[in-house]
């Protein structure tokens, strides 16, 4: 014990005779630093005594799509987090193909009484979807926020990388780079991340080649590590020496096609993908990506429904945070050869 109090103290900047005080619930510790021993017991990792723990603000539903993509685990870990902080407990529901379908989860979390949820990557992301569902849930007042994918029909927070704004940086990165002839791999055009991703790299490509000619260069697939191979195959059969990605799995796929063919990357093709998912700086070659503000908009989205649940509605508009262009091993120069 003595070692651990040594320890928490260290973390707290108090002295060891302070935690004890603490952790035995004496008085005469201002609340200031009773907070602070209690936040270096959980930053350490200790349990706090049973009368020290914080009771439940109450459940929260968070529903994401398969964790078989590293940036949906990332936006899980932010949120938990966050809610745990604020006193809630995070129930969290994971999708399968096949599994258990997001109305079900629903329902589910309805029956057990939660306070919010939140919604990650969702049908309200699939523009052919019936957001009636979003509708209903706000019409018996259940606070909901919507992670990436913009519903205007549902009078709800929504939080949002800018899509449009990472096709026009990639672009940007790779015709600096001498690229040209630039392809965009990217998932189902039904859903709001793809359909404005495409939007941005129409835009960005104006001024390199004809608006009839760009669509020859917009290869619609899934957002898998296959389906970027099979995308970037049929981009790479026509002369793109450069491939802009929809996801981080999809630049998988798309490395994993060039060199079937023969090619080399970033020599021969360079590939960028979408997300900065974790490991990414240290696949081969690290992959050059665009970054998602997970931490940020994790955070952002727990605001905004436990204001709500509070009785202080947030806006119902759109929180879009920029993505950030990170450059590393897979995006290089023209190859020679294309240059002449």
């Amino acid at each position: 014990m003595a070692a651990r109090l040594a320890d928490i103290a260290a973390q707290a900047k108090v002295s060891e005779a302070t935690v004890s005080r603490v952790l035995n619930g004496k008085p005469g510790v201002a609340d200031s630093t009773r907070q602070a021993v209690l936040t270096a017991l959980d930053v350490l990792g200790y349990e706090r005594p049973t009368r020290l723990r914080r009771k439940s603000a109450g459940l929260v539903g968070l529903i994401v799509p398969e964790l078989a993509n590293p940036i949906f685990p990332a936006f899980a870990q932010v949120i938990e987090t966050a809610l745990a902080r604020h006193g809630f407990t995070p129930v969290l529901c994971t999708q399968t193909p096949g599994g258990v379908h997001e109305d079900d989860y629903t329902q589910m979390l309805l029956e057990r009484s939660v306070s919010g949820i939140i919604f990650v990557s969702g049908l309200h992301a699939d523009s052919l979807a019936d957001h009636e569902r979003y509708r209903q849930l706000t019409a018996r007042g259940l606070p909901i926020v919507l992670v990436n994918g913009y519903a205007d029909d549902v009078e709800a927070p929504c939080v949002s990388s800018d899509d449009l704004a990472s096709s026009e940086l990639a672009v940007a990165h790779l015709r600096a780079l001498g690229h040209t002839r630039i392809g965009l791999a990217v998932g189902p055009e039904r859903f709001v991340p793809a359909i404005r991703k495409i939007a941005g790299f129409r835009q960005a490509m104006a001024s390199v080649v004809a608006p009839a000619d760009v669509e020859d260069l917009i290869e619609r697939s899934l957002f898998t590590v296959e389906g970027g191979a099979a995308a970037a195959q049929r981009l790479l059969d026509r002369g793109c020496t450069a491939i802009v990605c929809g996801s981080d799995l999809m630049a998988f796929g798309a490395i994993r096609a060039a060199r079937s063919m023969g090619l080399r990357v970033p020599e021969d093709v360079s590939v960028v993908g979408y997300d900065d998912s974790p490991l990414v700086a240290f696949t081969d070659p690290p992959l050059t990506t665009l970054r998602q503000s997970v931490q940020a908009m994790g955070e952002a989205a727990v605001r905004a429904l436990v204001d709500e649940i509070s009785g202080q509605p947030a806006p119902r508009a759109e929180y879009v945070f920029r993505p950030e262009l990170v450059v590393r091993g897979s995006t290089g120069a023209v190859p020679a050869v294309v240059r002449r």
